[in-house]
């Protein structure tokens, strides 16, 4: 078997699902440890190989970001950066085993995330529930380790709080959501690469297939609709969660 044909695959596919709605890591992470990697290490270089179309985002929304309501943009940048250097560092420590049965819960949430999208936080703030400058801050600040951690659907996630704090229409929100992954991805991103938990050859693979997949994946998302685009998106993180939830308990 092609092993860098799996791996530059799977960067395609996790690009174009970038993208279009997220979920990129429900790819990346599995094929990197179908080729042998192990998951922490795997984790750390799928974050690294999925970066640069995180970057490519935040620079295409770079005139487009406002802050969000009564809070700075700066403030909730730092935040994300010190909660994604702390997550990274997490990941750094955490055992091999543990991780291997933390992994298919941190699936799960992602892929609640994903089936819930916007309607969570709506769900939450229909049922009185409210955020002030403090609560939203530590929030940001725990998605931030999420994020350096694992990060799969951290934007999701973001916006979910976020429509609980403020009433701000999530198309305005978005630029704001891309740069602070951005920043969390980055903090993490930088620690995987000075503490040498990477390996190069397989992630560089994938990054190349990501850039791909993200490109042409952003064209064909104006052509297939919507409700196809979620439901295969869907398939891939519930496929691949069931999956993990059944080697962490062989």
């Amino acid at each position: 078997m092609d092993l860098n044909g799996v791996l530059a695959g799977a960067g395609f596919a996790a690009g174009a699902m970038n993208s279009i709605a997220g979920g990129g890591t429900f790819v990346t992470l599995p094929a990197l440890t179908f080729v042998g990697l192990p998951p922490t290490i795997a984790n750390a270089s799928s974050t690294v190989a999925l970066f640069p179309g995180t970057l490519a985002s935040s620079w295409a929304y770079r005139h487009d970001v406002r802050p969000l309501e009564r809070v700075g943009t700066a403030s909730l940048l730092t935040l994300s950066l010190l909660g994604g250097l702390t997550g990274a560092l997490l990941l750094l420590f955490t055992p091999e085993r543990l991780f291997s049965r933390v992994i298919p819960w941190l699936l799960l949430a992602a892929t609640i995330a994903l089936a819930s999208g916007s309607r969570l936080g709506d769900a939450l703030r229909s049922v009185g529930l409210h955020m002030g400058r403090t609560s939203l801050f530590v929030a940001q600040f725990v998605l931030g380790v999420y994020g350096g951690y694992f990060g799969g659907a951290v934007g999701l996630m973001m916006l979910a709080v976020w429509t609980v704090f403020t009433t701000t229409d999530l198309k305005s929100m978005t630029p704001l959501r891309v740069l602070t992954v951005a920043a969390a991805n980055g903090a993490a991103v930088v620690c995987f690469a000075v503490s040498a938990n990477i390996r190069w050859r397989e992630t560089l693979v994938v990054m190349a297939g990501g850039i791909a997949g993200g490109y042409i994946g952003a064209r064909a998302g104006k052509r297939l609709p919507a409700a196809v685009l979620r439901v295969a998106i869907l398939a891939i993180t519930i496929a691949t969660t069931a999956v993990f939830f059944a080697r962490a308990n062989r």
